[in-house]
């Protein structure tokens, strides 16, 4: 199993598990709930008996501060009406704030009448109203609504899921960050040991090759020159690496001559049944940075040429968009193709469809792209068994020098 799909199933993992813990505290917080609920409701059923006896022994002292003690205890939001729904005749455990109400002497000090409608409309809302009768046979109507504390406790598991999400978040982009810049630093300090090391031998080959020449008389030997291709490559490779970790230098370059270039050195070093065509705009100019521009035309060659199992062709087609100055390079082959499931996959780290591959080209290539050319990369469109397109999107470059080193 590769790295990639090992990070998956791990991140799989996680994901199940935090369902898991979040469903788990939801249906227990709704338990409680449901539970200071059903107290609730036995505390109002109490509140109903007491009015009803307090009508029926209001003069009875014996029964009366028992009476006060128990409605005085219950804290519910409760309003009582008139049996036509409109006139609150007494009420409890409102704000007092908006209820200063004296409903014997009748004055209105901080009375709010807005603020009673609003409470009496949530109370129909949340409780159907509860009847009692005086003895007189006048009906009167009970109406309550839930608790602060039970409003609180239903809203409670979600608030939690919420913190521990943003926690979660906030831990994993810290520590993503600083694994991240850690393995920036390693794999900087990787690159630039192995410039240094890939130094000399370069050196020594460049050497035996003009001894070879001058020796055998072979300055127009073919196969020297190639030889004298591949050590010029190891250098740009080498030059690569040792610039990894600091900011590379764009410049003004005939896109059209930078890819033809490129694609002159590889199909030499590529199976002879794999066509390659360059099309499009031949002066199309773009701010490139060459030899990292090469490794990324080199990445998606080498995926496309992967890709076509016996002969086919690979076809490099570029365009201009005026209207958003922007150059467009569409790389095309008749491989296998890619499903649309994994058209963001193949530019993570660590994905590959090949038994040793590292599964770190077009992650490489997307990086070159976005970071030092503020570009875009994409695949454009794929089709299993017919091929795949990407595409490169970068900035034009409208105006320029002639004297550019194009």
């Amino acid at each position: 199993m590769n790295p990639y799909e090992k990070k998956r199933r791990w991140k799989f993992f996680l994901l199940f598990f935090a369902i898991i813990i979040g469903t788990a505290s939801v249906f227990y917080s709704d338990f409680f709930v449901k539970k200071v609920e059903r107290e609730e409701q036995l505390k109002l059923q109490l509140y109903v008996k007491v009015t009803e006896q307090s009508l029926i022994m209001y003069d009875d002292d014996r029964y009366t501060s028992l009476i006060e003690l128990i409605r005085a205890n219950t804290k519910l939001p409760i309003i009582i009406t008139d049996s036509s729904k409109m006139e609150i005749l007494s009420f409890l455990g409102l704000d007092s704030t908006k209820t200063n109400y004296d409903l014997e002497k009748k004055v209105n000090v901080t009375y709010d009448p807005a603020y009673f409608a609003r409470e009496l409309r949530k109370m129909k809302e949340q409780h159907s109203p509860t009847p009692i009768t005086g003895l007189d046979g006048t009906r009167w109507w009970i109406f309550y609504k839930d608790s602060t504390t039970l409003t609180q406790l239903r809203y409670f598991p979600y608030i939690q899921l919420a913190v521990i999400a943003l926690f979660l978040l906030t831990a994993y982009v810290a520590f993503s960050s600083a694994r991240k810049a850690e393995q920036d630093q390693v794999w900087v300090g990787m690159a630039k040991e192995t410039a240094h090391q890939l130094g000399t031998p370069i050196s020594s080959l460049m050497a035996w090759v003009e001894l070879m020449k001058s020796r055998f008389d072979a300055e127009d030997d073919p196969l020297i020159a190639e030889m004298e291709n591949d050590i010029k490559r190891l250098e740009v490779i080498t030059d690569r690496f040792s610039k990894i970790g600091s900011k590379p230098i764009v410049e003004d370059h005939v896109v059209y001559t930078v890819i033809y270039n490129f694609v002159e050195y590889f199909k030499l070093r590529t199976s002879d049944k794999i066509i390659f065509t360059i099309s499009g705009d031949e002066q199309v100019r773009a701010l490139l940075n060459v030899p990292l521009f090469d490794w990324v035309i080199e990445n998606l060659l080498k995926n496309a040429a992967n890709a076509i199992e016996n002969e086919g062709t690979i076809t490099i087609n570029i365009i201009e968009n005026l209207a958003k100055e922007e150059v467009l390079i569409d790389v095309t082959d008749t491989g296998k193709g890619i499903a649309r499931s994994k058209f963001d996959a193949v530019f993570q780290p660590g994905y590959t469809t090949r038994k040793r591959g590292w599964g770190l080209g077009l992650s490489l290539t997307k990086r070159i792209i976005e970071n030092y050319h503020s570009g875009q990369i994409f695949v454009k469109e794929s089709e299993l068994g017919k091929g795949t397109t990407f595409r490169i999107v970068l900035k034009s470059s409208i105006t320029y020098e002639p004297t550019s080193n194009a």
